[in-house]
């Protein structure tokens, strides 16, 4: 019987909107995603039955396949037919580790439904309720596969009463998740129950997976289940219940058709007017509409360059189509229109409303751009990651005539990754690389030498972000040639308003009135709204506070370049502010334009807001990572020790079968040399995954010395400069 569908075949299903799904893989990294996608790509006769679970086919790179772990989210489109229905399913299967949380944030725009895959043993963990999160922020709606239900049977030895009821939980577990991140009106409508076969219960490596609609279908019991272990029929549960039926079938029934989807989605991601004639095609989801798409990811293919892969919400895309970057305000050219046949690529020439297609000829797109066949319409939301880039590392290659190759390389790194930041030190010269996490920055340089560019890295360095204590009175700084005169003052910026501007909700880019109902709500006055002279993306502000000085409005840009400096590289250590809120209180300017032009204010304003800053005392800050760690009751101790023994704290202790979970947090910088203390200590036997929890101030009595190591780093002199050097007196 042949499964696999052609091309053709397959484009006649995809005009009818019903028969289409999108939908991802969720889940905590080794709960098994990447083999419960192969028996879906076996059952689609895309890999042969016999290589399923074991191929890992949608981990297509190397490194992937050497660690064991997905590292890049993989496009698939599945054919399947239920009750003599035929259906087209575009799947995504997505990162598991923490530090490629990006990835997973970018796929989820894309889909409408996600299966989270979950450990029948180890149950919800804490990557499992982050990507949950995400999902439910993004109105994707959840269902549950519960997977490795074959270690209930075999390790822990359950009878089916007690197998039932750690099934139970884990389901309850879940329910809890979706009543803690849903919104109010998803809260009942999306939980998952067993009754309404939301829930399946399978063994991905087995190949078997049963739901309640199967089960009543073809008779099948947890006994059965039980007893196929038992005596050795595994083969025959498969044949009777192939995990691809259950869960497909779980997807065609929960997950809504893209038509149906946009509907409550749109209104989410996508904040225009949506009684216009756009907002309308949009929530449509409609072929006839303006073509309307938005890129989630950049894939580059060494023969064809790179390739732009987002979901398609109005309109259609065609082969030559003269297309807007709305984001770059550019035009780009689509060569071809390509989707996702199995794992290959093939050209279709033309792909309507709902789908998720691949274009190749757009050079200048990134993941997160909206493109638009009309001009100027508001872009999508962009996408809110869960943390920052905290580490990163040196990197320079071997041989100095490397260099331009080792440009072109990270410049293609940071097309295909938007969480990898690459920055040259202007001082050392140093090209440095921030990532997410080591494994990310590990990942990174593997690609580098895999592009036979051999490198020298330094060890992995911490990013440390600085902030403002306390506030100031006015202080003033002269510019270069002693004839303008700024007087500034700082004082800390409110949080919630620090964080609307790091996740892009507030910017000089968005719509005015818009910013301005958000400040009024977190307590701003009218005049002060008006009065915003800069607002800064890492979480600062600069407000005009001058009453009737001339010269303010020609000089404002001079003025914010200075600000923007600061803003970049702080006092103590030259890193990041955040959560500064400046005011440029008084402004003398020179009569004569020539004399207050950039080279002289842009100093001036460098030099008042430094001054304001050392003034009103500042701190550096550290990021401090959340850590979760299962280990064996007795071991409890022991774990607690090292996580003290490293400026951590436990926070929780909860038990779990025969085993702790202890949740804590512990400083990044301290977590280098954690794995060896933590195996000497237990043993080899805890388990842990740590996520960026927050920043916070690194202890008064370590002040000293971590920015004189910082400084020294960055080729700077130990001590960080006085106040004296900024602040000039009549």
């Amino acid at each position: 019987m042949v499964k696999f569908k052609s091309t053709g075949e397959v484009l006649k299903i995809i005009k009818n909107k019903d028969q289409i799904r999108n939908f991802g893989v969720i889940a905590h990294v080794d709960h098994g995603k990447t083999t419960m996608s192969d028996s879906l790509l076996a059952n689609s006769g895309i890999i042969a039955p016999s290589a399923a679970g074991k191929a890992l086919a949608m981990d297509f790179d190397k490194e992937e396949q050497a660690r064991g772990i997905t590292i890049y989210q993989a496009n698939v489109t599945l054919h399947f037919t239920k009750n003599n229905k035929e259906y087209v399913i575009n799947m995504i299967d997505t990162p598991g580790h923490v530090d490629f949380s990006g990835r997973v944030i970018r796929s989820l725009r894309a889909i409408d439904g996600a299966v989270v895959v979950c450990d029948a043993v180890e149950g919800i963990m804490t990557q499992t309720e982050t990507v949950t999160r995400m999902a439910l922020e993004e109105r994707v709606k959840p269902v549950l596969f519960i997977n490795k239900v074959d270690r209930l049977i075999k390790e822990l030895r359950l009878t089916p009463e007690k197998m039932q009821q750690q099934l139970a939980d884990v389901v309850s577990n879940f329910n809890q998740l979706i009543d803690t991140y849903a919104e109010p009106e998803y809260k009942e409508k999306w939980k998952v129950s067993i009754q309404d076969a939301s829930v399946t219960f399978g063994s991905a490596k087995d190949r078997w997976a049963i739901n309640l609609d199967l089960m009543k279908e073809k008779g099948i019991s947890f006994k059965d289940v039980i007893d196929a272990y038992q005596n050795e029929k595994v083969e025959e549960l498969v044949e009777k219940a192939p995990l691809a039926d259950a869960v497909l079938g779980m997807v065609v029934k929960h997950h809504p058709a893209p038509h149906e989807a946009v509907k409550y989605r749109i209104p989410q991601i996508w904040k225009g007017d949506l009684e216009s004639d756009v907002g309308k095609a949009l929530l449509a989801c409609s072929d006839d509409g303006p073509t309307i798409m938005m890129i989630v990811n950049m894939v580059l293919d060494p023969a064809a360059g790179p390739v732009a892969i987002g979901r398609l919400f109005s309109g259609k895309i065609k082969d030559g189509q003269t297309i807007n970057i709305i984001d770059s305000k550019r035009e780009g050219r689509i060569q071809s229109v390509n989707f996702f046949m199995g794992n290959q690529r093939e050209q279709v020439g033309e792909l309507g409303a709902g789908n998720i297609p691949a274009l190749l000829g757009l050079t200048e797109a990134r993941a997160g751009n909206t493109l638009s066949s009309i001009k100027d319409i508001p872009m999508f939301e962009g996408v809110h990651y869960v943390s920052e880039p905290v580490v990163q590392i040196a990197i320079e290659p071997k041989h100095p005539k490397d260099l331009p190759k080792l440009v072109e390389i990270l410049k293609q790194l940071t097309i295909e990754d938007p969480n990898l930041i690459v920055k040259i030190d202007e001082e050392s010269g140093e090209t440095i690389v921030a990532g997410m996490g080591v494994l990310h920055l590990d990942v990174a340089t593997h690609r580098i030498q895999d592009a036979k560019c051999e490198i020298v890295t330094s060890e992995p360095l911490i990013n440390y972000r600085e902030t403002v204590k306390g506030t100031c009175e006015p202080i003033m700084a002269k510019s270069p040639n002693r004839h303008n005169k700024i007087f500034m003052k700082v004082e800390p910026l409110e949080p919630e308003i620090a964080h609307m501007l790091r996740t892009g909700e507030i910017s000089d880019m968005k719509d005015k009135k818009v910013v301005a109902e958000l400040l009024k709500k977190a307590g701003w006055d009218t005049d002060t709204i008006k009065r915003v002279m800069k607002f800064d993306s890492r979480g600062n502000v600069l407000i005009n506070g001058t009453k009737g000085v001339q010269f303010v409005q020609e000089s404002t840009d001079s003025i914010n370049s200075g600000f923007e400096e600061v803003m970049k590289e702080g006092p103590l250590c030259k890193e990041q502010m955040r959560n500064c809120k400046f005011i440029f209180t008084h402004f003398v300017p020179h009569e004569d334009t020539a004399h207050r032009g950039l080279s002289q204010l842009g100093p001036a304003s460098r030099r008042a807001c430094m001054g304001a800053l050392l003034t009103a005392g500042t701190a550096v800050l550290e990021p401090t990572l959340a850590i979760e760690v299962r280990v064996p009751t007795d071991l409890v101790g022991n774990v607690a020790t090292v996580l003290s023994g490293k400026r951590g704290k436990v926070l929780d202790m909860s038990q779990k079968g025969a085993s702790s979970i202890i949740t804590g947090e512990i400083p990044a910088s301290e977590t280098f040399t954690l794995s060896e203390e933590m195996r000497g200590q237990t043993a080899g036997r805890a388990t842990w995954n740590t996520s960026f929890k927050e920043w916070t101030e690194v202890p008064k009595s370590m002040l000293g010395p971590a920015v004189a190591e910082i400084r020294k780093r960055k080729g700077l002199a130990p001590d960080p400069p006085g106040v004296n050097e900024f602040i000039d007196k009549e």
